[in-house]
């Protein structure tokens, strides 16, 4: 059943009645009416009545009129206003510059701007390396989109992927301190988004791709890693896989099991799905099978692209012939990046003993939770109302605060092998359970762990720059 969601909050004023039983009346109207209330103010009061905020969490806009409703069909209560909350949070964006610097006088002027700014330009028109570390290339990312595949909306074009990329860079800011601004194309051309995200990279010290969708996103990113010196990460593919795999690990360890010896099946064949494929096989795993509508692919079979084509080669070796239900029977594992309700509560029974189950897709699953905990050991979602959610925040912030620290020109795969493994051992083995197989994304060991394992990596492959982390000297006459 479903539950009030804070996604859905919202804020209604009331006219009360200024009575004593007034509040609890009104709190139990709303309760009735199925609303969880978060918070109740008195902000005016009268001889006559008192007004009223009360916050609460719906289940959606139909149901928030509902609530409305039953307030006002009660005598003596009359709703002022109602408010959305995710709505107001939203309003004017979610971003802003601040600068970093004071300019309180003309001495402060002349080195802020001109005429002092001359020559740090000329510093780095010397030696254009030295932009990360004079300007706000050293700590800034792009966040690009052209709204193509936003969330589970699909395409809905740039203005409307706004709001999304203005919250990713919420996100990096604040679990890792790195400074993100959203880049949203008005063009789904390949080679125009290519030629775009190349003239502004001189001001960024990477490139997040974001709700691109597929297969031109896997040709966008090969080509910008490709012709770019600052790393490229498209986090629908690989954000996903490393905390997939970051989950997995954790959840072998509960189970007894190990990634060489598991049945794995994949359901979803896409960016998500095979960046996970890959992130797995770079991890040990030995034994997948990549599910898509039509079923199994199976090797020595020709594919509609060559990322289909790749999954077609390099999984099921065995050259199991089926649908997805039909790969299910023996499984260790099942990892879903698909469609809502493509298994039932059989299926999973018909999984090998202590089975694995992420079902991510969202915000509806390929299987219910609580139906899959009826027979695999650990169930996973996307979803943030029930344990072990699957959250690319876990891993984004803290890999490109890796990335920029270390001054790095890629990823590479065993950069992103040692994120999921980074994010996993913040789990310790005292905390590791069933229900707890993933930490939280409030966790605060999670970035620094991943950030310091990603630098490592860079600087060991030789990945990374040499930068300056102090002050120079730059005297041009």
């Amino acid at each position: 059943m479903a539950t009030p969601s804070p996604g859905y909050s919202i804020i209604v004023k009331v006219q009360a009645p200024s009575t004593f039983t007034a509040t609890s009346d009104l709190t139990a109207l709303v309760a009735e009416a199925g609303a969880a209330i978060t918070a109740l103010d008195i902000v005016d009061a009268s001889h006559e009545s008192n007004i009223i905020n009360l916050a609460c969490n719906t289940l959606g806009k139909v149901h928030s009129q509902q609530v409305r409703d039953a307030i006002e069909a009660q005598e003596g209560f009359k709703v002022l206003s109602l408010s959305d909350r995710t709505f107001h949070m939203h309003q004017g964006g979610k971003l802003q510059t601040v600068s970093k610097v004071n300019v309180r006088n003309r001495d402060d002027l002349s080195r802020a701007y001109t005429p002092g700014v001359a020559r740090v330009c000329k510093a780095i028109a010397k030696d254009t390396a030295r932009a990360r570390e004079l300007t706000i290339k050293r700590n800034t990312i792009a966040v690009v989109t052209d709204g193509t595949a936003v969330l589970g909306l699909g395409d809905i074009g740039p203005e409307a992927s706004m709001p999304v990329m203005e919250g990713k860079a919420v996100l990096f800011k604040q679990f890792a301190n790195v400074d993100a601004w959203p880049v949203a194309l008005d063009t789904k051309d390949t080679d125009e988004i290519v030629a775009i995200v190349k003239a502004l990279a001189p001001a960024y010290g990477g490139i997040n791709l974001e709700d691109i969708s597929a297969p031109r996103c896997f040709e966008i990113e090969a080509r910008l890693r490709e012709e770019l010196d600052i790393p490229v990460f498209h986090d629908d593919q690989h954000g996903t896989a490393i905390v997939t795999q970051a989950a997995l690990n954790n959840a072998l360890k509960v189970v007894g099991k190990d990634i060489a010896d598991v049945r794995i099946v994949v359901s979803g064949v896409g960016a998500a799905g095979h960046a996970i494929i890959r992130l797995l096989q770079a991890s040990g795993a030995q034994h997948i099978l990549a599910a898509g509508r039509d079923g199994v692919l199976e090797p020595n079979t020709t594919q509609r692209d060559e990322h289909r084509q790749w999954l077609a080669d390099n999984t099921n070796q065995a050259g199991f012939s089926g649908s997805l239900k039909e790969a299910m029977v023996g499984a260790d594992v099942f990892i879903g990046v698909s469609a809502p309700n493509l298994l039932d509560e059989t299926d999973i029974a018909s999984m090998n003993d202590d089975a694995i189950v992420f079902a991510m897709a969202n915000p509806d699953p390929e299987i219910l939770p609580t139906e899959a905990s009826k027979h695999a050991a650990v169930v996973a979602t996307g979803r943030s109302d029930f344990p072990n959610q699957i959250n690319n925040v876990l891993a984004f912030p803290g890999l490109f605060r890796g990335l920029l620290d270390a001054g790095a020109s890629d990823i590479t795969e065993d950069m992103l092998v040692a994120a999921a493994d980074a994010i996993s051992e913040t789990i310790t083995e005292d905390e590791l359970n069933p229900s707890y197989v993933i930490p939280s994304v409030f966790n605060t060991r999670v970035a620094p762990a991943v950030a310091e394992a990603v630098a490592e990596v860079a600087q060991r492959n030789g990945n990374a720059a040499n930068l300056v982390t102090g002050t120079q000297d730059d005297i041009d006459f």
